[in-house]
């Protein structure tokens, strides 16, 4: 008997698909399908699969032509799979010709010509993709509109500059004169202006009926953070707050092992970032703020018992370096943000069973260890960093638009708020805020 196997996502399986597989079938007498997991896929940067892989499954063993069906899991599996199967032959399509001649060495490796002018994508893409406009400008946008070209179903549509911005590098985004022109051609808007203009952005962004992603802080007061969400309820829009650490796989995964129990009851959580390469006008504790916070209220939410602060602070009064620590019911937490300092960018959660370890800079993690007091236990987490987190941002704002994702999974109204009122009790000293010492502004 001559056994073949072939690999594929086959999301929205269409006529293309089930040629390739007929193909495949008509090499031998036994065919086997392997179907990649939504990890695999994720790691090697498809984000974009509509369909679960059940789904997927289902909808492979529908044709009839798959005698036994898999899941591909990860990386050299093919290998394994080549191994314990007993395959004679690997098909593939001829859009992967050459990369998979390495298998040789174990079977032979035929690569099928693919039904021209079909694919998934292009499926995906026949909707009327998102068009998406950026109000203001920062250092995050020509990542934005960079990740954005991976994400099938978004346009960015053009952008308008605020006061003195610096203009972007790509010059294939239309620049608008004025807001109203930037609102008749986009359906959502990319807010990444001034942190203190950014309440208002947002605000006539909605008004306007459009939805809204906005980068980190939304607002400098709770009530103004509460209000964005309250309005974009009311007209059936979304908001949505941008902290693209919280869609990389490794921070949800981690969050996930941590409300699981894995270390134990959490009694600590530490969270440091800083960067002395990075000059922020608006002070530390804005833009480092909103990452450092987003472990805390992740693990220990938001109903912190007492919190104080202290800040070396510049000529111009803007914090150069800041150190909070909070007090919850049944744990403790601190954040140490600044770049007029430097410290070790790490994440360290406590548990009463052990702990838990991501290296700097801990907000762009692709990899973390769990601690325990028998080292042995100790085990090591590795996951592929795609776009920062910020291409699943992007993604998951779509699917939200869509309808075909409930809001504020990653980011939720509650945690806005919370860093919105921290900052606001900042600012105005309703907390202890000490002022550690004055230096000259970096």
């Amino acid at each position: 008997m001559k056994r073949v196997i072939t690999y594929g996502t086959f999301d929205l399986l269409h006529e293309g698909h089930i040629n390739l597989l007929r193909r495949a079938k008509a090499l031998g007498d036994y065919l086997i399908v392997g179907v990649t997991s939504p990890d695999f896929d994720v790691n090697r940067g498809k984000i974009n699969v509509r369909q679960s892989i059940m789904e997927r499954i289902e909808a492979v063993k529908a044709t009839g032509l798959a005698d036994e069906v898999i899941p591909e899991e990860y990386v050299g599996q093919k290998i394994d799979d080549i191994i314990n199967y007993r395959i004679d032959i690997f098909a593939i399509g001829s859009d992967w010709r050459g990369q998979f001649d390495y298998l040789k060495e174990y079977c032979q490796v035929v690569y099928l010509e693919r039904t021209p002018g079909i694919s998934s994508t292009q499926l995906r893409n026949e909707e009327r993709p998102v068009r998406l406009g950026i109000v203001g400008y920062s250092q995050d946008v020509e990542k934005f509109i960079a990740e954005s070209r991976f994400v099938c179903g978004v346009e960015i549509c053009g952008i308008f500059y605020c006061g003195s911005d610096n203009r972007s590098q790509d010059q294939s985004i239309p620049t608008c004169g004025d807001l109203g022109q930037l609102y008749e051609r986009c359906d959502a808007i990319y807010v990444a202006n001034e942190p203190k203009h950014r309440y208002s952005a947002s605000l006539d962004a909605l008004r306007h009926g459009k939805h809204v992603l906005c980068e980190s802080p939304v607002a400098l007061s709770a009530e103004e953070a509460s209000s964005l969400f309250d309005i974009a309820a009311t007209h059936d829009l979304i908001f949505q707050e941008g902290i693209k650490t919280a869609h990389a796989l490794a921070y949800k995964r981690l969050i996930l092992m941590l409300k699981s129990g894995k270390i134990g009851d959490i009694v600590s959580v530490k969270s440091t970032c800083t960067s002395m390469a990075r000059d922020i006008p608006c002070g530390s504790l804005v833009g480092w703020g909103p990452i450092a916070c987003l472990p805390i209220f992740d693990i220990l939410g938001v109903d912190y018992t007492f919190v104080r602060a202290a800040s070396v602070r510049g000529a111009s009064d803007k914090d150069l370096y800041t150190n909070i620590d909070f007090v919850f019911p049944n744990a403790c937490a601190s954040l140490e943000v600044g770049y007029g300092a430097k410290s070790e960018g790490e994440l360290v959660v406590s548990g009463t069973n052990g702990y838990v370890l991501v290296p700097s800079p801990w907000w762009k993690p692709d990899y973390f260890e769990m601690r325990f007091e028998d080292f042995t236990d100790n085990k090591k987490f590795f996951f592929q960093l795609n776009g920062e987190g910020l291409r699943q941002e992007i993604l998951e704002f779509m699917q939200m638009i869509k309808g075909t994702r409930r809001p504020n999974l990653s980011i939720s109204k509650s945690h806005s708020v919370a860093f919105s009122g921290l900052l606001e009790s900042y600012f105005k000293k309703t907390i202890p805020v000490y002022t550690l010492k004055k230096q000259a502004d970096r």
